[in-house]
């Protein structure tokens, strides 16, 4: 037990006048390496009475955390001092610029959804927000989707909590029209309402359970279909530029009737491609005339008032822009990726 502790008080002793990396070096090899002092005094353990052998372990054990911890801390005082010593000797050109620190950057899906606003804004539609937790009745029996309709397949639905009034995570934007009927009656509507939603999918290339959507709502007198096609053609052309839309005819329960509005493809410009599915078009949203009973479940008289809707999501037109074909590249946080944009 002498021996352990003579031994950890020469070492440390030797170790605290050392500041060379060679002579560092030369420590450790004779103290802490593989044939150095500390383990010397395992191989001792051997010879002692049985009943001595487990303290002087114990006591072996402590010498060697202790040098060891030791020499660690000497490496870091070592480059330290060089570290000052070098600050010290050399000049310092106090007129070098500095490192400029990385700039973040506005996420892709995000610069998208701020272009759409200011589309809609020049058009004179102005940014309403709606709640992501709704009621069942909000987000399905209000847009003329009652339980059990067949229609429900088309939204796989995170149900939150299941009580007299079922509330879920919102599927889609649109129960946001209910909300934004009942604030702005009687006057006339001309909104777009952003926000996430959530599926409940099986996350893939195309499909994740978390996106954005933008809806888009106009409400007033002598609304009509033709009003409808004219703001998304408008839309499609700021925000594709000049190229081709079409329109048909599509099912939606809270619009009638309903319409799918495509664009000529970017990338093949109409000739076919995997990112049109060989069509020579990109479906890029769907919308349609409010449903009555959706405008009367509003406060809005249908006979009286009519309005048109749509929705769109900002991660597909990025990706239909950019040629991206992975949507879980938006949410990986891959700066290989965001850095692009």
């Amino acid at each position: 037990m002498e021996s352990a502790h003579e031994l950890q008080s020469r070492a440390l002793a030797q170790l605290d006048s050392i500041w060379d990396n060679a002579k560092l070096e030369e420590w450790r090899v004779e103290f802490v390496g593989r044939k150095g002092a500390v383990n010397a005094l395992f191989e001792q353990i051997g010879a002692l009475p049985k009943q001595e052998r487990g303290a002087f372990g114990k006591a072996a054990n402590a010498v060697k955390n202790a040098l060891e911890n030791a020499f660690n801390a000497k490496v870091g005082a070592i480059k330290q001092r060089e570290l000052s010593e070098a600050l010290e000797a050399e000049p310092l050109d106090v007129t070098l610029p500095g490192r400029r620190p990385q700039r973040g950057r506005i996420h892709p899906a995000i610069q998208t959804l701020r272009e759409m606003y200011k589309i809609f804004g020049e058009m004179g539609f102005q940014v309403y927000r709606t709640r992501q937790v709704e009621t069942d009745i909000m987000n399905f029996q209000l847009l003329n989707i009652p339980p059990y309709h067949p229609a429900r397949d088309n939204w796989s639905t995170f149900y939150v909590a299941d009580t007299d009034e079922r509330v879920v995570l919102r599927t889609h934007t649109s129960p946001g029209q209910i909300r934004v009927m009942r604030a702005m009656y009687p006057n006339p509507i001309r909104a777009i309402l952003p926000g996430m939603c959530y599926r409940y999918e099986q996350t893939s290339a195309r499909y994740e359970i978390q996106f954005n959507q933008v809806e888009g709502l106009a409400v007033g007198h002598n609304i009509t279909f033709s009003d409808l096609k004219g703001t998304l053609t408008e839309f499609a052309r700021r925000m594709f530029g000049e190229r081709p839309v079409r329109f048909f005819a599509d099912h939606f329960p809270f619009t009638e009737p309903s319409a799918q509005m495509d664009v000529k493809c970017i990338i093949c410009e109409g000739a076919g491609c995997p990112l049109c599915k060989y069509t020579g078009w990109l479906e890029i949203l769907g919308g349609g005339m409010v449903h009555p009973i959706v405008l009367r479940n509003g406060g809005y008289d249908p006979d009286e008032w009519s309005g048109f809707a749509f929705g769109m999501g900002p991660e597909r037109i990025t990706m239909l822009k950019h040629g991206i074909t992975d949507v879980r590249l938006f949410w990986g946080n891959d700066l290989r990726f965001l850095e692009q944009f």
